[in-house]
């Protein structure tokens, strides 16, 4: 297996495709898909494809429909995917017997499908009907595109993003529990990005209480997407204390209000669930029996943006996959409240981190850091 420097131009375009799709893809994996065929002599691209919204036709579909409606023969193209072609029926065709019957000759993948139950079997399918395949081309690349899609299908978790917004003396809030704003509307405008991009969007009552948010994306360059869906609000409210009234019951998309005891009320609007899940002995909600709740709902992606005691619950739990920071050129002073509430004793349970990433928004300064295993 060789690749070469056309390999990656087209995989690339590929990826950059599947991009498209940031927003709206959802419980499916973003996939982007490129058919490229030698026209007089010289390698053209011939159709273009993107998965828009689960439901709908993937990448695949779409490049080759592309292609014919340009009144191009895809016989004997080859065929440029992120993720390995689907072997089964779902709400659509299987991919792989579309690529088949278009007549493409061979098709290079950047990585194989993570859902163990199927793995494989598109690269099989497409073998059997003498489809010339190869797979690892950019792999990584790939991953990033769907890395809470490839977390969800081998652990059954979903991936997991803090944020937190932070005064230089690592502060989130005023002893009062005053916290807005603490950033600037840049790094504001960044997090409704990361809201648009994530399945579900974690609080705690506390924040619902306090601060009363509509956690919701009201990005004007994103909403009007007409594949856009709002992410799933969840508040967790274990000792039933949040009021029906609250902002993030109302608007569009759905809620879930959940406790780890039994909670009858008919007060709240018909978009809010009202999910019961198994308590820890503190009497809780169990956070990981939550996020595989969602992760079994088919979310991918959840971001928590929490006051410090949930905050600190999930990391003290190892529940968090990456932590951005928003840190603001500010003091706020000992009363005010700490990022996380985090009750540990000695340096050998100091949670460790690796910083990914570091950038200036606006004023602010964001640090992304990753889980140390």
């Amino acid at each position: 297996m060789g690749f070469n420097s056309n390999d990656a131009r087209f995989m690339a375009r590929a990826i950059q495709l599947a991009r498209k799709g940031w927003f709206t893809t959802r419980s499916n994996p973003r996939v982007g898909c490129v058919l490229v065929k030698t026209i007089n002599n010289e390698l053209q691209i011939i159709g273009e494809g993107w998965h828009q919204k689960p439901g709908l036709a993937h990448a695949e579909v779409n490049a080759i429909n592309a292609a014919q409606a340009n009144g191009h023969d895809t016989s004997g193209a080859t065929a440029y995917v992120t993720l390995e072609p689907c072997s089964h029926v779902g709400k659509t065709p299987p991919c792989a017997q579309g690529l088949i019957d278009a007549g493409v000759s061979k098709v290079i993948c950047a990585m194989t499908d993570p859902n163990p139950q199927v793995s494989g079997r598109g690269i099989d399918m497409l073998r059997e009907s003498e489809v010339l395949v190869e797979c690892g081309l950019m792999e990584q690349e790939a991953l990033d595109l769907n890395a809470g899609f490839v977390k969800r299908m081998t652990t059954g978790l979903p991936r997991v993003t803090a944020k937190a917004a932070i005064s230089l003396d690592g502060r989130t809030a005023m002893a009062s529990g005053e916290s807005q704003w603490i950033t600037g509307p840049e790094a504001r405008a960044d997090v409704q990005r990361l809201r648009a991009q994530s399945g579900a969007v974690i609080t705690g009552s506390g924040t619902v209480m306090f601060d009363d948010p509509s956690m919701n994306v009201r990005d004007e360059a994103i909403i009007p997407d007409p594949y856009f869906e709002q992410p799933v609000r969840v508040v967790v409210d274990s000792k039933h204390q949040v009021n029906p009234s609250a902002k993030i019951f109302k608007g569009q998309g759905q809620c879930w209000l959940v406790s780890g005891t039994k909670r009858e009320s008919d007060s709240f609007s018909h978009n809010v669930s009202l999910q019961n899940l198994e308590a820890c002995d503190s009497g809780y909600v169990n956070l990981e029996r939550l996020l595989r709740r969602l992760a079994e709902d088919g979310v991918n992606d959840v971001l928590i943006e929490a006051g410090s005691e949930l905050l600190g619950a999930f990391l003290i739990k190892g529940l968090v996959d990456e932590l951005q920071v928003f840190m603001a050129p500010k003091l706020l002073g000992n009363t005010a409240k700490a990022m996380a509430k985090l009750p540990l004793d000695s340096m050998s349970q100091a949670i460790n981190l690796e910083l990914r990433d570091v950038r200036q928004i606006g004023k602010d300064l964001k640090l992304t850091y990753n889980r140390v295993d």
